[in-house]
């Protein structure tokens, strides 16, 4: 069985494209037209062993809010499409990252119900023409398509790149865990008997 989604979202600020293959070895091609949201979903596919193909088109003569947002959600929907029922996988996962002086925790369960809790230090405002306010709305959008619990938390850090692109390493490295399969997992990983609605 493949576990793979493609996703187009098409709005009047936006044309994206997703195609996400959850068994990958980490192969990815991003082109958003932010040079360093690029940069993210490449470590964000690479550390995650995800196969990740991105292509998106938007608005960027107003600014990069619409493009990262709307990429951020056709990933989310890759995801929970890509994922199926659940059946089999571990559900859980979580990594500590460092990245030269930065340090981030993140925790995700793929629960089916979208909870986000991030926790980072107040940044400088650019990096390259990357707005730093956008990674808590990328986490959001992710978290509200892909129908995912996370948790994210930078315990260290001074250089916003790193604290950054740590974020990225280290929910992809929970991700790698969480979406993998497991023999001794009998049908869905939850008393309820499915993972798809609140609890």
């Amino acid at each position: 069985m493949t576990r793979t989604a493609v996703v187009e979202r098409s709005t009047k600020e936006s044309d994206v494209r997703v195609s996400l293959d959850l068994d990958g070895v980490g192969r990815t091609s991003v082109d958003t037209g932010v040079p360093f949201f690029d940069h993210m979903l490449a470590q964000l596919g690479k550390h995650g062993s995800l196969d990740l193909e991105v292509l998106t088109r938007g608005d960027l003569e107003v600014d990069a809010h619409h493009t990262v947002e709307d990429t951020s959600l056709a990933l989310g929907e890759a995801l929970r499409r890509a994922l199926g029922d659940k059946a089999g996988i571990r559900r859980y996962g979580d990594a500590l990252v460092p990245l030269d002086e930065a340090l981030v925790q993140s925790a995700v369960d793929l629960s089916g119900r979208p909870y986000l809790v991030h926790e980072e230090p107040e940044l400088v405002e650019l990096i390259g023409s990357y707005d730093t306010t956008l990674t808590r709305h990328i986490w959001e959008s992710v978290v509200a398509t892909a129908q995912i619990t996370l948790h994210v938390r930078v315990l260290n850090g001074r250089n916003a790149h790193h604290i950054v692109e740590a974020q990225f390493k280290s929910v992809a490295r929970a991700l790698r865990d969480a979406v993998a399969t497991d023999e001794r997992v009998i049908g869905i990983p939850s008393t309820k008997g499915s993972l798809g609605g609140p609890s």
